[in-house]
Order: C-alpha cells, then structure tokens, then sequence
C-alpha cells in the first residue's frame, strides 16, 4: 500500500512541478515581486532604524523576512489556480475513475508549489545577503529559514486548494490573494510591533498570525537563535498546515464523488 501511495505522490508530484515551471507567470511574479518591494521598502524606510529600541542598523536584514512570506501568499493562488484548473477541464473527475488516494492527491498537487518555495526561499537569501543584508544566525539559521519558508508555503498552497476544491473557480481562487495580501501590512512587516504607536494598528499586527511567522525568519536575521519566535513561527505554520490539509481533504471528499 505505501509503495502504491508513493508512486501516485510520484507521479501526481512530477506532473505538478513540470506544469508549474512551463508557466513562467507563476514563477517569475513570486520572485521578482517580493525583491522589488524589497528594494523600495529598505530605501524608503532606512530611517526607521534610527528609532529607539530598533532591533537592527540596517533596515535590508529587517525587511528581508518579508519577502519569504510574500512568496508563500503567492502560493495561494498558484496552488489554487492550477486544481480548479483541473476541475474545470474534468481532469479532476478523470481521477475519480481510478483507485487515486485523496492524501496523494493534495501532496502531488503541492509539490510544485514547494519546489517554487525553494527557489524562491534561495534567490532571496542569495540577493539579501548580496546587497549587504545580515545574518545573525549563520549557516545554520539559513537552513531554518528555507525549512520554515516551504512550511509556510504548504500551508498557504494548502489553503489554495481548500478554495479550489469548495469553489471550482479559478478567478474565486485568484480574489483571494488580495485578502490575503492585506494581512501582510496590517502585521509587523515594516515595524517592530513595540514601536508601532497606532494602537489599532498595534492591536491587529499582535493578533494577526502573519507577524510571527515573519518574526520567526527575521529572527534568524537580526538576533540569531530566538527561542520564544522560533517556537511561535514554527508551531504557527504548522498550525496553519494542518488545519489547511484537513480542511483540503474534507473539500476532496465532497468534490471528488466516486462513480
């Protein structure tokens, strides 16, 4: 049984990463957009390191973490967009002619969401660290930073799914990314959540799980080994994951009918 699942993860996860990288305009968005909100937002901001209490000198190691999460929303609407895709042509209801398990399904679907997170987790790193960026951390914490990003990344591929499979559109799937992408500034992506003084502002930022997902890469950038934001980042991504696959996987089994 398990060789027969991971032929069809195999298979499934082949078809997923081939198709991904014949469509430029998933790949090359997801990684030009964040590094050029990079460049603009550490030119522009650079003063706010001169307020008291920031945790850094340069404002490029502080926003740095930014763009791995904005990689990972891009996932959404990648994910999404290529399983509604699949449910509109029928290739969707193909697969519930054969003996095709519901798990192997989502991963496969996954995997090339992933393999882009890698790429993307890489470039970043790479340039960040080119233009003069720190990293506290060292070999170690670059390691961690690529582990925590495809987390984050399957988390949010996985809720791309979950919309795919409940709504069977791509352009319903697609108007997600820009609810999702509001949470990214309305989190501590540009300040530190103690020098934030709109206290709304403040308010939203703590309660929204974004902020510790990027508190938990820029940590590995700014101040080394964080217990306390590793264990938020990390256990919060996984959170996010789990529930998203569970939730991906009750949609399947009232998408995917059996004939």
């Amino acid at each position: 049984m398990s060789s027969a699942l991971g032929t069809q993860v195999g298979h499934l996860a082949r078809r997923s990463v081939v198709r991904t990288f014949r469509q430029p305009a998933q790949v090359v968005p997801a990684l030009i957009f964040p590094l050029f909100l990079l460049a603009v937002n550490s030119s522009g901001l650079s003063r706010a390191t001169k307020l008291p209490g920031f945790p850094t000198s340069s404002y490029l190691t502080f926003a740095l973490a930014v763009p791995f999460m904005q990689g990972a929303l891009f996932s959404v609407m990648n994910a999404g967009t290529d399983l509604a895709r699949d449910i509109e042509t029928g290739f969707l209801n193909r697969l519930a002619l054969t003996p095709l398990r519901g798990g192997a399904l989502l991963a496969g679907l996954l995997a090339g969401t992933v393999v882009v997170a890698l790429v993307q987790s890489a470039v970043y790193l790479l340039v960040g660290l080119a233009a003069g960026a720190n990293l506290a951390s060292g070999v170690g914490g670059a390691l961690a930073i690529v582990a925590l990003s495809l987390l984050i990344t399957l988390g949010f591929g996985a809720i791309g799914l979950f919309a795919a499979l409940r709504t069977g559109s791509g352009e319903a799937v697609q108007g997600l990314f820009p609810l999702f992408f509001v949470t990214l500034f309305l989190s501590s992506g540009s300040l530190p959540r103690n020098l934030i003084h709109t206290d709304w502002f403040r308010e939203v930022a703590t309660y929204n799980p974004v902020s510790y997902l990027i508190e938990g890469i820029r940590s590995l950038l700014v101040d080394g080994w964080n217990a306390q934001a590793l264990e938020l980042g990390f256990g919060i991504a996984a959170a996010i994951a789990v529930i998203a696959m569970l939730a991906a996987s009750s949609a399947l089994k009232t998408r995917m009918v059996r004939t």
